[in-house]
């Protein structure tokens, strides 16, 4: 990676910070706000989100290691951990969309309370970033059966992988934040 392709995706993954830091900070403003209303942060199941993030915090590893077998020519070995870590990318989305439709059914929504406005909107921008990531994991995986991620031409996966580190770093930050610290 050159080093103009470093300064690019640190400035992107630094401005990505500050977005994500200012809607945490938003969270966090209204936060007493939240401990009275009947639908708080006490109505979220932190055990089955946790079970999504492992999944997502288990494609991290898996990326690696497409990442890896990219580099050392292992066409296999890169297919078959892109395939698992579009799997589990999904299995994560898949479990947030899920854990939305739960709570649509107990009528907490973006616009029942501040609670839920605010829920929704740092988890909904999170899973649109995990989206748009399985997006390039695709093209990757496309790319990858095509016989065309060869050692020479891994950038574009090196800089999708810091995205997708990135954004398992930031749902770690959320998910304490949001589902643990409640608890506490």
């Amino acid at each position: 990676m050159t080093d103009k392709n470093k300064l690019s995706m640190f400035l992107f993954l630094l401005s990505e910070a500050a977005f994500f830091g200012v809607l945490i900070m938003s969270y966090l403003y209204y936060y007493p706000s939240y401990t009275g209303e009947r639908n708080s942060p006490l109505a979220l199941d932190p055990l089955l989100s946790g079970l999504f993030t492992i999944a997502l915090l288990a494609s991290s590893f898996t990326l690696w290691r497409a990442q890896k077998s990219t580099e050392h020519g292992q066409r296999g070995g890169q297919r078959v951990w892109l395939l698992a870590t579009v799997a589990l990318g999904a299995i994560f989305l898949g479990g947030q969309l899920w854990e939305y439709t739960q709570l649509i059914a107990e009528n907490i929504t973006i616009s029942s309370s501040l609670f839920g406005t605010a829920f929704f909107t740092l988890t909904g921008v999170h899973g649109l970033h995990v989206f748009g990531g399985l997006l390039m994991l695709v093209i990757a995986l496309g790319l990858a059966l095509g016989g065309l991620l060869t050692p020479h031409r891994a950038i574009g996966l090196t800089m999708v992988e810091l995205y997708w580190h990135f954004v398992d770093v930031v749902w770690l930050v959320i998910f304490t934040l949001v589902y643990l610290w409640p608890r506490l």
